[in-house]
């Protein structure tokens, strides 16, 4: 696995590539890797010719110094699980090559970043926007993989993509799991034992709440989800929300594809998690096309 730290370095690899016809994927994360990350990474080597995976902990999208203080640093160890996967390329940049001395560009996207998370950390989305374009821009990659776990950052980089002209696929993979139906986190390192055992009642919430919703419940009920989530012995809940699958947009009833989408705070922790939700109609009709196929 090569490694590259400033960006003529990594235009270096990309260039060789590219003049040998390689088509490349790349991975966006800040490092602390888990299964999640390492199912993206998997993702591209089966897309791409060329992959690479970026660690940079983006200071632009913490709010809270303290949060970016504590967000761990694992670079050896990353290296070391994504091994297995032939990644061709890590990049990992020191912050004042992201972002050098007079850096004054700041890439913002509306409208999808409105609630949610973007009403509890205000300017995150901000960050992410602005290091995301610049590690499509650095890497010139065809794709880009994400997860669905954070999707309201996923929506967020297609519309940026989509809205400046990016020549990039953004691709979204599902979100990985442990047994009980806990997402996937670098955060959930952060649970004591107790928590982590009251922690999938977040993803049992959403579950209950989507059956109720297919079954023709309005998005009154959500109420009882986050009820049940904070009696599971959450410290608080952020929110608990039907959206648009597409653009986010808040509705009262599932009559078309959607998102339901949750966050709450467990000691040190503030875990998300979302589940796509469709009308029973939609999936009636989808079976019958597939029997019918």
């Amino acid at each position: 696995m090569l490694t590259a730290r400033t960006v003529p370095d990594l235009r270096r690899f990309v260039r060789a590539w590219r003049r040998a016809g390689c088509s490349i994927g790349v991975v966006p994360t800040m490092g602390a890797l888990h299964a999640g990350h390492l199912s993206l990474a998997a993702a591209s080597r089966e897309r791409a010719d060329r992959s690479i995976v970026t660690l940079f902990v983006n200071p632009k999208q913490f709010n809270d110094t303290a949060d970016l203080a504590r967000y761990p640093r694992t670079e050896e160890s990353d290296r070391e699980k994504l091994a297995p996967y032939g990644i061709d390329l890590l990049f990992a940049p020191p912050p004042e090559v992201m972002y050098p001395a007079g850096f004054a560009t700041n890439v913002s996207v509306s409208s999808v970043t409105d609630g949610l998370c973007g009403a509890d950390r205000p300017g995150h989305f901000d960050g992410v926007a602005t290091v995301v374009s610049k590690l499509l821009i650095q890497t010139g990659a065809d794709f880009a993989f994400f997860g669905e776990k954070d999707y309201q950052q996923l929506t967020t980089i297609r519309r940026m993509v989509r809205d400046l002209d990016l020549p990039v696929e953004i691709v979204g993979c599902p979100t990985v799991r442990d047994p009980d139906g806990l997402a996937l986190s670098s955060r959930n390192a952060l649970l004591s034992p107790e928590e982590r055992a009251c922690a999938p009642a977040l993803h049992r919430a959403l579950t209950a709440a989507a059956e109720r919703l297919r079954k023709g419940e309005d998005a009154g009920c959500l109420a009882d989800a986050a009820a049940g989530i904070a009696a599971a012995g959450f410290d608080a809940v952020d929110y608990v929300e039907l959206r648009d699958a597409e653009d986010l947009v808040p509705m009262q009833r599932l009559d078309r594809p959607a998102r339901l989408l949750a966050a709450a705070h467990l000691g040190r922790a503030r875990l998300i998690d979302n589940i796509p939700v469709e009308p029973a109609a939609r999936n009636s009709s989808d079976r019958r096309n597939r029997r019918g196929n």
